[in-house]
């Protein structure tokens, strides 16, 4: 039986290897792949030394070359070559720049998410180059005297990327290349709160900081670009006023803003949010009151 069934198997194995056998052939035809959108740039303190600027995949063609020319694009680059910027000192290489996200506000471009490859030049490491540019911005400090006390006035505001309800100072982006910190700062206060306030009211309170800070603030530099000018507004109002501000509805409902104001007394101010703003704007108006650098209050 043994011998029998070795046979058979003998004479499979042989049908198998006989040369008119042949195994059915797969045939599989790839899409191309379109290329990838490259484009190469020279910066001053690296002329030898050309920048590739790649898009990731899903970045359109429009979003790539409006990424490249936009002013949040630049003003980085710029940032780079100034006195004591990354490339200022020739330690320090820009390889590639990977456009990774547009986000558009109307027809500007108001977030851009990209990464940067700089190389140290003695170690050859890259140092952590994630970016999420969203520019330059300002907020306002509002304190109201009224009858012995003084307020601070606060937005509050759904803030999705916290999953939080935060209350916080009025702030807002630059809309455009202008640089017109204190126009923008008086607009968003009028926006964010209903208050009215005159561009000559206004104190910029990042004005007292050192010329190479660049006179702003900068809360998350290990992954964001956001540079803040944070302004001062000092007034004095009745009891009715500060009455009417409190959980008064604004904000531009077109644009989802849905804002309350809410009104808290100064001296519990630096404990009621963790919104950095406060916390610098306090910071700096206190030092700036020590040090004698603020105008007396107008009666």
């Amino acid at each position: 039986m043994a011998q029998r069934l070795g046979a058979i198997f003998c004479k499979r194995l042989t049908a198998l290897n006989a040369p008119n056998w042949r195994r059915p052939r797969l045939c599989c035809k790839m899409a191309a792949e379109p290329s990838p959108l490259i484009h190469s740039i020279s910066l001053p303190n690296q002329v030898a030394e050309p920048v590739r600027i790649v898009a990731a995949p899903g970045i359109s063609s429009s979003e790539f070359w409006s990424a490249i020319d936009s002013s949040l694009f630049k003003q980085w680059l710029h940032n780079l070559q100034t006195e004591n910027g990354v490339l200022a000192f020739g330690n320090m290489v820009l390889k590639q720049v990977l456009i990774q996200g547009v986000d558009m506000f109307g027809k500007r471009i108001g977030f851009l998410k990209f990464k940067a490859d700089i190389i140290d030049r003695e170690t050859g490491q890259k140092v952590p180059g994630i970016v999420f540019a969203r520019g330059p911005a300002v907020t306002i400090l509002i304190l109201l005297e009224s009858e012995g006390e003084t307020y601070a006035v606060l937005t509050e505001q759904v803030r999705v990327p916290t999953g939080r309800i935060l209350l916080e100072l009025p702030a807002g982006m630059l809309d455009d290349d202008k640089g017109d910190f204190v126009g923008t700062a008086v607009r968003e206060v009028e926006e964010e709160t209903g208050i009215k306030l005159n561009v000559e009211d206004m104190i910029d309170l990042t004005a007292f900081l050192e010329p190479s800070t660049g006179c702003r603030v900068i809360p998350s530099p290990g992954g964001c670009d956001e540079e803040i000018s944070i302004f001062l507004f000092r007034g004095s109002v009745d009891k009715e006023t500060i009455t009417q501000l409190q959980g008064k509805e604004t904000g531009l409902r077109e644009h989802g803003e849905l804002i309350k104001v809410r009104v808290v007394p100064y001296k519990k101010l630096w404990r009621t949010t963790a919104d950095s703003k406060v916390l610098m704007a306090v910071a700096l108006f206190e030092m700036a009151t020590k040090e004698g650098l603020l105008p007396p209050l107008a009666t």
